[in-house]
């Protein structure tokens, strides 16, 4: 079940990078990111109630909250033309608690795929906190890309590998994430420097996430 929220995670944040790359419009992106934010926090509710207590289970459903709050803070923030300080310093707390989380999939829950993919959420998080919470706006495009790149790689392709049974070998795939991390998010950074954002002042999107 939740391989299936992760697969829509994807879609979201594929759309919100586009978004913040101004081929999206903000209020159309705001009806999927409600969708997927209440996805969001009903599966990780089911998946609390049924555990029958299992500790590991709690664990590593808890963490899909922070997803589910997120998108619903951005859908109502986009719709409402609110100001992007609230969700930007909400995406500081999720990204020091991602790595938490990326320690728990390493040390506690055995998933060294996963704790690569919480290390790629909390980077991506923090640019979040940079863009909207600090009105960092230079860094605008670069995390659009980083956003849309990261519905790929952390969300629609390793939820489809699960759903088919093909995520199987965690280290080799943790190897293959830091790797291609390093070196893409690395280009990125000299391929969007100096880019403007393409939306102006009054219409900038509350939020990418």
């Amino acid at each position: 079940m939740a391989a299936v929220g992760l697969l829509y995670v994807g879609a979201v944040l594929f759309l919100n990078g586009v978004m913040l790359l101004g081929k999206v419009n903000p209020k159309a992106a705001a009806v999927l990111n409600l969708f997927v934010g209440g996805l969001q926090v009903i599966t990780p509710t089911y998946l609390i109630f049924t555990s029958g207590g299992d500790p590991n289970t709690i664990l590593a459903a808890s963490g899909l909250y922070l997803f589910g709050f997120t998108y619903l803070y951005v859908g109502v923030g986009l719709l409402a033309d609110l100001d992007t300080t609230g969700v930007g310093w909400f995406s500081l707390f999720v990204a020091v608690m991602a790595i938490g989380y990326s320690i728990a999939n390493f040390q506690i829950l055995g998933d060294p795929s996963f704790g690569v993919i919480w290390l790629y959420w909390s980077f991506l998080w923090l640019l979040f906190f940079l863009v909207l919470g600090l009105k960092i706006e230079r860094l605008t495009t670069y995390t659009g890309w980083v956003t849309a790149i990261q519905g790929w790689v952390t969300g629609a392709i390793p939820a489809f590998l699960l759903l088919a049974g093909y995520w199987d070998n965690t280290r080799l795939a943790a190897v293959a994430l830091a790797i291609f991390g390093v070196v893409v998010f690395g280009a990125l950074i000299p391929l969007t420097r100096g880019r403007i954002r393409l939306y102006p002042a009054a219409r900038r999107p509350a939020t990418p996430m």
